[in-house]
């Protein structure tokens, strides 16, 4: 049986997007999919779960990232979403259960590019936090009819940034996402306070 829960996430992006999303201008449905090849959670529009202030950090990088690419006055904007998740149709890659199944396609994602005589993608986490190899791994799986089917989100912890204080395993980043892969799932958006 599958019991909802509503959970609030948080999108970080640029002007006028957020604005689009929020007067109407543009529904849920064409909120676009980030398709990145680094993307550690594969396809999906990304929110951190109850996490504003890390979306708003993220929108003011990317902000100034688009300033130095030769775009105008960028403005970062944040999205909030009432986001229904269910009991199965989650991946939720903080439950055991899912594990056997990121193996089982290591495995064959593995033995797919030797055969073809390549290197399997790796992840980058040192400076720039791109998850190539999470990513082909991700978005295999969900290239199996069944799994896209069933699955509406992908949910993981993430561990990033610098230790929280000395000798502690605790980073001052970490954070849930969530890789919205169905947009039916947004019940509604909001403009949050920062």
């Amino acid at each position: 049986m599958n019991f909802p829960r509503f959970v609030f996430g948080y999108h970080g992006c640029l002007e006028p997007l957020a604005s689009d999303l929020l007067t109407g201008r543009k529904t849920v449905a064409d909120w676009p999919v980030s398709r990145n090849k680094w993307d550690w959670l594969g396809e999906g529009i990304y929110f951190w779960e109850h996490g504003p202030a890390r979306a708003k950090k993220w929108a003011e990088d990317k902000a100034k990232e688009a300033k130095v690419n030769g775009r105008k006055n960028p403005e970062p904007a944040v999205i909030g979403a009432v986001i229904a998740l269910g009991n199965d149709d989650v991946f939720d890659l903080t439950d055991v259960r899912f594990a056997p199944a990121l193996h089982g396609a290591f495995v064959i994602m593995d033995a797919t590019f030797a055969k073809a005589g390549r290197k399997m993608p790796a992840n980058e986490t040192r400076d720039r936090q791109r998850h190539f190899l999470d990513c082909i791994i991700i978005n295999s799986l969900f290239a199996i009819d069944e799994i896209r089917e069933k699955y509406n989100v992908v949910r993981g912890a993430f561990e990033e940034g610098e230790p929280a204080f000395p000798g502690s395993t605790i980073k001052e980043q970490t954070h849930i996402q969530l890789a919205v892969r169905n947009p039916s799932v947004i019940r509604g958006v909001f403009k949050p306070v920062l």
